[in-house]
C-alpha cells in the first residue's frame, strides 16, 4: 500500500542543487522540500512527487538552487552615496569626501532609505544574509525585518561624535540596547563593529574584549586595509595593527577582519592559529588601490575567508554574483596558480564561509537539512551561460544577477519570478531621485 505523501509548506523542483557541503557535490532532477522555514528534505525529482504534497510547489527546470549568498560586509545606507566621489585614494575619498558628506547628510531618515534601496539591490542579486556596519543600526533592523532579509547588525564604535553618537559610552550603551532587543528575533543578530585601528583607541576596544566575554558576539572591523594604515600605525605605536590586537585579546574566532590587503607569512599562521576570518571585499580593494588580499595564501593556511562587497560608495555595486567572480580570478593572478580558489571553494567563501565568520554556520551558508531555507535560484538556460558543463563553473564564471529569478528566507518567498514581494521598488527608486536631487 502507497504511504500517504507528507504536508510541506513547498517544493521546489530544479534541474541543479548545489548545496555547498559537501564540498564538490552537484545534485541533479532534485528537489527541496520546506517547512515551516526549514529544508526538511532533498532528494530526486521522482520521488519528491509522489514522497511529499505541498501548498506551494515550484517548477525551476533550468535553474541551480544555491544556498542564499551572504554579504559578510557592507555598509548599506551608503547606496544612497553611490558614484558620489569616484576615482580616489582611500584616505583622500574618507577624510575629504565620505566623512563630510556623512556629517552633512546621515539620519536616522537616510538610513532607512539606504538599506532600503541596499536591500532591495541585494536580494535581486541573490543574497539573503548581510553583515553590516554603520550607523542608526536601529533603523536598519527595522527596515531589513520588513524586507524579510538576515542579517547581522553591527554595533559601531568610533571615537569621534556623529549625528548617532557622542562618545565611546554613547555608541556602547546604544549598541548594547539594540543587541538586547534583537536577542531573540529569527533572523536579525549583532555584532560588534568597531571601524578600524586607526579611528578606535585601546581603551573602547579593551571595553569590546570584556563586554564579549559573556556576548561572545562577532567582532567585524576594517584592518590591515592599505599599506599606508599599517606604516602609520606601526610608525605612531610601534606595532601592526593586527599585533595591536592580539595584544588586546581581540585576536581570535570572533574577529571579521575586513580587506586584510598587507599580510606577512606570520601574521597568515596567527591569523590561522586564533582561529580568526577574514572579509575579502575585492572589487573595492580594486577600485580603491588598496592592495590585493592574499586568498590563497589564508586558504592554504586553513583560514576561514568569507565575501564581501563593501558599501556601494566605493564598489558601486552590492552584487555578490560580481564579487565571487572577481574574487576567483583575483586570486589566480596574485598567487600566480591558476588553480587557486577553484569555483566551488569561491562559491563556498560566497556562502558557508561568510555564515561561518559570523557564527551562524549551523543555521544558514548551506542547504542540508534542518538548515533555515535561505535559498537562491539562478536561471542557467540564457544563452550566456550555454552549454553547461559544470553548472558551479557556470555560476562563478559566466552568471549576471540578472539571471537571479527566485529568492527564499527562511522559507519566505523574498523574490518571485524576478519581483520583490516584501518591498516596493517604484518607491524604493523614488526615495533614492529625491536623495539624489538633494546631495547633489
Amino acid at each position: 500500500m502507497a504511504a500517504t505523501p507528507q504536508a510541506v509548506d513547498t517544493l521546489l523542483h530544479a534541474h541543479w542543487v548545489i548545496p555547498v557541503e559537501p564540498d564538490l557535490t552537484c545534485l541533479e532532477h532534485t528537489s527541496l522540500a520546506l517547512r515551516a522555514g526549514r529544508i526538511v528534505d532533498i532528494l530526486p525529482t521522482a520521488a519528491a512527487r509522489t514522497r511529499y504534497t505541498a501548498t506551494e510547489t515550484v517548477e525551476l527546470p533550468n535553474h541551480a538552487l544555491i544556498p542564499g549568498l551572504i554579504n559578510a560586509h557592507t555598509h548599506a545606507a551608503m547606496s544612497l552615496f553611490r558614484g558620489l566621489s569616484d576615482d580616489l585614494p582611500l584616505m583622500d575619498w574618507l577624510t575629504k569626501h565620505i566623512w563630510p558628506a556623512e556629517a552633512k547628510w546621515v539620519s536616522a531618515e537616510f538610513v532607512r532609505d539606504g538599506v532600503r534601496l541596499a536591500a532591495a539591490e541585494m536580494l535581486k542579486s541573490g543574497t539573503t544574509c548581510v553583515n553590516d556596519m554603520y550607523f542608526f543600526p536601529e533603523d536598519a533592523a527595522a527596515v531589513l525585518r520588513e524586507a524579510g532579509m538576515r542579517a547581522c547588525l553591527g554595533l559601531i564604535l568610533i571615537d569621534f561624535p556623529t549625528a548617532y553618537a557622542q562618545t565611546p559610552d554613547d555608541y556602547f550603551e546604544k549598541g548594547l540596547k539594540l543587541h538586547d532587543s534583537l536577542r531573540h528575533d529569527p533572523l536579525l543578530s549583532t555584532a560588534f563593529a568597531p571601524h578600524a585601528p586607526y579611528s578606535v583607541s585601546d581603551g573602547p576596544l579593551a571595553r569590546i574584549r570584556t563586554v564579549n566575554n559573556e556576548l561572545n558576539l562577532p567582532v567585524h572591523m576594517h584592518l590591515h586595509e592599505t599599506a599606508h594604515e599599517v606604516s602609520e600605525a606601526a610608525a605612531k605605536t610601534g606595532m601592526r595593527p593586527l599585533a595591536r590586537l592580539d595584544a588586546l585579546d581581540l585576536l581570535g574566532p570572533t574577529l571579521m577582519a575586513v580587506h586584510m590587503t598587507q599580510l606577512n607569512p606570520a601574521e597568515i599562521a596567527r591569523l590561522a592559529e586564533a582561529g580568526a576570518s577574514v572579509v575579502h571585499c575585492p572589487e573595492s580593494n580594486l577600485k580603491l588601490a588598496s592592495g590585493f588580499c592574499p586568498v590563497h595564501a589564508l586558504l592554504t593556511a586553513g583560514v576561514n575567508v568569507a565575501l564581501g562587497t563593501d558599501g556601494a560608495a566605493s564598489n558601486n555595486d552590492l552584487d555578490m554574483l560580481s564579487e565571487l567572480r572577481t574574487a576567483a580570478l583575483l586570486a589566480k593572478a596574485v598567487s600566480g596558480d591558476a588553480t587557486a580558489v577553484p569555483a566551488h571553494t569561491a562559491l563556498r567563501m560566497a556562502t558557508l564561509n561568510g555564515a561561518k565568520a559570523m557564527g551562524l554556520d549551523t543555521e544558514i551558508g548551506s542547504l542540508r537539512p534542518g538548515k533555515a531555507a535561505d535559498i537562491t535560484a539562478i536561471d542557467l538556460s540564457a544563452l550566456s551561460s550555454q552549454p553547461v558543463y559544470d553548472p558551479v563553473s557556470q555560476i562563478v564564471y559566466t552568471t549576471s544577477r540578472e539571471q537571479v529569478t527566485d529568492v527564499w528566507v527562511a522559507g519566505r518567498r523574498l523574490l518571485a519570478n524576478r519581483t520583490l514581494t516584501t518591498l516596493d521598488e517604484a518607491a524604493i527608486l523614488g526615495r533614492a531621485h529625491a536623495w539624489r536631487d538633494k546631495i547633489k
